[in-house]
């Protein structure tokens, strides 16, 4: 691609979510995703006598939370279901975690790369704040923790 004088990076617009056991195209709609990133952490130890530098060493990958937004969605929704089930349950019963797959789309509706996030499950709900001098969408946003994530 790089040698390829025609090629231009795609839009980032232009996406899709999907939840593994989760059907509707409702539950798959969002106007945003963030947090696809890993870092590693480092530890740093200081060799005994060497003032000059410190040792720096990886330690362990560290991912951020998969953040979705999207405008608001009654709770007949499954992914609103499953959500506020694993969010209001105060440990009563256990956590259902859930494959995710996000998927960068070309102009055409194929799809130019993706990334699996294994084992999601939502950490955080939140809803824009409302505000009756501004014309805008009730946005939800749902927060995922995951194991981890690769390309695929």
């Amino acid at each position: 691609m790089a040698d390829d004088p025609t090629y231009y990076p795609p839009g980032a617009f232009y996406f899709q979510v999907q939840f593994e056991g989760i059907r509707s195209g409702l539950d798959n709609a969002f106007q945003e995703a963030t947090g696809l990133g890993v870092e590693w952490e480092v530890e740093e130890v200081r060799e005994g006598g060497q003032n000059a530098y410190k040792h720096r060493l990886p330690t362990v990958a560290r991912h951020s939370n998969l953040v979705l937004k999207r405008g608001f969605v009654s709770s007949q929704s499954e992914l609103a279901s499953w959500c506020n089930a694993t969010l209001s349950s105060n440990f009563t019963t256990p956590i259902m975690p859930r494959n995710v797959l996000l998927s960068l789309l070309g102009a055409d509706g194929t799809p130019l790369a993706a990334w699996s996030f294994r084992e999601a499950w939502p950490v955080k709900w939140s809803m824009s704040d409302f505000k009756a001098q501004e014309n805008a969408l009730a946005i939800e946003t749902l927060e995922f923790a995951f194991s981890d994530f690769q390309k695929v």
